[in-house]
């Protein structure tokens, strides 16, 4: 295994959207959401370790949930563990997470990777960031991972390759905002645009030139940490720094500027498992499109819903279509799955409140 592989494992996320299992104390990639015996973060760290040596995966996340690292991921160190104080977007962390790469060594190739997707054949995943580590070892340019779009979803970006490219690694002409319905079909019919499915793939060179053209003043604001990354002092220093650092994105700080970016169509499976709805379109369903997990169910005159319960309980519904039923606790959510969306504010109220 090649030990210039370095994986930064974003886990830092609240989806509030899958609320009520999600919360503030206990987000989703800390739950089995797929009911397969591994929590999302288990699965995408398994995922990235067949291709980058254990030791080299850092895991991003707020200082709230590092025991739940440490709980789920007993293999990782807690120098592995990067802490954020505040939440302050995913610019900030990469370039906290690079330089602390850098350091140890400055000829790392990373994979950058959310920590709750779901990915379907995962040897497919690993050629196609095989192939990307290996563009990005010879040249000097800033990867991601773009997904053939199956219809004309409002919830993703998109990214736009030169139609005229017929190399198997494209040009990103730019990226696409969530578009309204009418301009995603629009995408899809141009046969030039990807689902954004926030994978970056890069040398470390390459991300920190970057951020040296398109976002010195981040850049220098980190560099002050130089002779604290990788010592016991580090977290003192992210500490104190951390807050002073602008809220962006890595899409709007250095993607969307730079000219180097290449997109490479990936050949698996993907969702971002962002929604309730999401989620029932990858589980298993009976044959009226019901799916269910962990719930032991009796089913009459009911389609199209998802049902998910703690433990086994048995759950009796009739004359119930396309709703999402979920038992948690003291919480009971039954919410149709066309008004999901509004989960988020539901989430949101609870937690200001």
């Amino acid at each position: 295994m090649n030990k210039n592989y370095y994986a930064i494992l974003m886990a830092g996320g609240v989806g509030s959207r899958f609320w009520p299992v999600s919360t503030v104390d206990f987000p989703k990639q800390f739950h089995d959401m797929l009911g397969t015996g591994e929590t999302l973060i288990q699965k995408t760290f398994s995922r990235l370790s067949k291709i980058v040596p254990e030791e080299n995966i850092l895991i991003l996340t707020n200082e709230r949930y590092n025991q739940l690292v440490i709980e789920q991921l007993p293999q990782v160190k807690q120098e592995q563990i990067i802490l954020e104080p505040v939440m302050r977007n995913t610019a900030p962390c990469t370039v906290l997470a690079s330089l602390k790469i850098q350091q140890k060594n400055p000829d790392a190739l990373v994979v950058v990777a959310p920590s709750d997707h779901w990915i379907e054949d995962e040897d497919q995943f690993i050629a196609n960031l095989q192939k990307s580590f290996d563009n990005c070892s010879q040249n000097n340019v800033l990867m991601t991972l773009g997904i053939l779009p199956t219809f004309p979803n409002t919830g993703y970006g998109y990214i736009e390759y030169n139609k005229l490219d017929n190399n198997p690694i494209k040009k990103v002409v730019q990226f696409r905002e969530k578009p309204d319905y009418a301009t995603a079909k629009a995408f899809i019919q141009s046969r030039n645009f990807l689902w954004n499915a926030g994978i970056f793939i890069w040398s470390i060179r390459s991300i920190i030139e970057a951020f040296e053209t398109f976002h010195p003043e981040m850049l220098r604001l980190f560099q002050k940490g130089m002779d604290f990354y990788n010592t016991p002092r580090e977290q003192e220093f992210i500490n104190t720094i951390y807050p002073d650092a602008e809220n962006i994105s890595i899409d709007y700080a250095i993607l969307e500027k730079a000219k180097n970016v290449f997109v490479l169509p990936a050949t698996f499976d993907w969702n971002d498992l962002g929604t309730w709805g999401a989620l029932h379109e990858k589980l298993p369903k009976d044959d009226q499109f019901n799916a269910v997990v962990n719930a032991t169910m009796i089913l009459e005159n009911a389609s199209n819903n998802i049902i998910r319960t703690e433990g086994k309980k048995l759950v009796v519904i009739n004359g119930l279509s396309d709703f999402i039923v979920v038992d948690k606790n003291d919480t009971l959510l039954i919410f149709p799955k066309d008004k999901e969306q509004e989960i988020k504010k539901i989430s949101n109220l609870l937690d200001k409140k």
